[in-house]
């Protein structure tokens, strides 16, 4: 196990191409780290530098206690998970396993003991004997995983391990994986573009775009306390809802004016924003932070907008409602299953005005709702 260190890396491509901008992270040594954005962010290929697959352009990588800038991927002491598995079309379960250890000149008994320890702990221990086309996309994976186990390394890369899975199986392999990281306790960077598996693996998780790292946290307290818009866009499903308007001053209070509603903010945002009254802002609320019943949470004066419903989705307990305004065309709210709405209807929809943000109106622009905004890295 091993602390892994990246202090100002930049990867710059042929034609000026920059990939990865000046990141700088410090991956506790055990911890499970989820390096998550949108395609084309940098994520992989942070991740490949970390493995040695790309030579860096600026900065350093550090393994342990050694840099590893120009030591090759074999000799850094990782094990790395790729999204197609990777596995040897001709050889069996075992002899893939097996592989990386007998090109190291492993004893066969130590070999032996690793290999059937870690299909043990996999449970694959029947599976030994196949080879990979015999194997469904489940104990393919397990097998991948499995081929770096036995190799005990320092750290664990793993790239999109599970995008090639039908939707059930990558929710119970989530569960696997964490459960290995608690059993093993190696470091884990793990890259992945969906958000809700960040959410659910990560020890932390870092979201990236282009090439740059906008926030680092914990997965609640990124959740909570998104520090940008494309943050608050970008993680949470659905997505947090965005409403363009100005906030208005009246009578000691913060109002923010939507144009068919205006909306009064609690005291602990409204002290924050006073410098922003009278100029436009963008409120982001996310689909829970809002309800169909003036009650709990949801109560109170100034909090509510009318809006009709356009698409209903239930989901059991909950259903998404697709809604609109005249100004905003694609509000969703989550709420309790246990009512009679249909499409067409117009109602209105209260606020949790205490869980609202308020960014500034740019693309990236950042969370005025936080005091002071955590970076986290």
């Amino acid at each position: 196990m091993a602390e892994v260190v990246l202090e100002n890396v930049t990867k710059v491509f042929p034609g000026n191409v920059v990939a990865v901008k000046n990141v700088s992270l410090r991956i506790h040594d055990a911890e499970f780290i989820v390096l998550v954005g949108p395609s084309g962010c940098g994520k992989s290929t942070t991740l490949r530098m970390v493995a040695g697959l790309e030579e860096i352009t600026e900065g350093l990588i550090r393994i342990g206690d050694r840099v590893v800038n120009d030591v090759p991927p074999k000799d850094r002491d990782i094990a790395m998970v790729f999204q197609n598995y990777a596995l040897y079309p001709h050889m069996t379960v075992y002899k893939n396993m097996a592989f990386a250890l007998k090109l190291r000149h492993f004893p066969k008994a130590e070999i032996d003991k690793r290999v059937r320890e870690a299909a043990r702990v996999l449970g694959i221990e029947e599976l030994l004997d196949r080879k990979p086309k015999a194997l469904s996309g489940g104990q393919r994976q397990r097998v991948a995983v499995g081929r770096a186990i036995v190799r005990q390394p320092k750290a664990f890369l793993f790239d999109e391990p599970l995008s090639n899975l039908d939707a059930k199986l990558r929710v119970e392999m989530r569960a696997e994986l964490k459960r290995l990281h608690r059993q093993l306790n190696t470091t884990t960077i793990y890259v992945t573009h969906d958000q809700e598996e960040a959410m659910t693996l990560g020890d932390r998780i870092v979201v990236m775009r282009d090439g740059v790292i906008h926030q680092c946290g914990d997965p609640l307290n990124v959740y909570n306390r998104p520090v940008n818009r494309f943050v608050a866009g970008f993680v949470g499903t659905p997505p947090m809802n965005f409403l363009n308007g100005r906030l208005v001053g009246q009578d000691g209070s913060v109002f923010f004016d939507e144009g068919a509603a205006r909306l009064r903010l609690c005291p602990q945002h409204a002290a924050k924003l006073g410098a922003w009254v009278g100029r436009e802002v963008v409120l982001g609320v996310r689909p829970e932070g809002i309800s169909t019943r003036c009650e709990g949470r949801f109560a109170g004066q100034d909090n509510s907008l009318p809006i009709q419903i356009v698409v209903v989705e239930p989901l059991g307990e909950k259903m998404d409602l697709y809604t609109s305004t005249p100004k905003h065309p694609h509000i969703v709210a989550r709420v309790d299953a246990q009512q009679d709405l249909q499409a067409g209807q117009q109602i209105p929809l209260y606020l949790d005005v205490s869980k609202v943000h308020v960014f500034q109106p740019a693309d990236a622009g950042e969370n005025l709702s936080l005091s002071p905004a955590p970076s986290g890295n």
